[in-house]
């Protein structure tokens, strides 16, 4: 059951605007019409997937074949501790840890 619009407008209290030029207006009014959509949904779904998708883009860690079996040699079979993360771990403890 739809949700009565005055409901629907409450949640939407957030406000975004810009300023496109005339084709890219026609062409995106154009797209909204073709599906039968509002311009307004229409842009909201095209902007929230473009979101998704530049995010998980961007938390995605791709790595080549070389490059996992480094990863995954290293956790299984650390380095030892150079002098340096020693001496790090040291003044760790002597400043946050009791």
């Amino acid at each position: 059951m739809p949700m009565p619009a005055k409901i629907d407008r409450r949640l939407r209290g957030e406000r975004l605007g810009f300023r496109v030029d005339e084709p890219t207006k026609a062409l995106i009014e154009r797209a909204a019409q073709l599906e039968r959509r509002k311009l307004t949904d229409f842009c909201m779904t095209a902007l929230t997937d473009a979101a998704r998708r530049t995010i998980a883009e961007h938390d995605t860690l791709l790595l080549s074949d070389r490059d996992r079996a480094v990863f995954f040699d290293a956790l299984v079979s650390p380095p030892a501790p150079s002098e340096r993360l020693q001496r790090a771990f040291v003044e760790h403890k002597r400043r946050v840890a009791p």
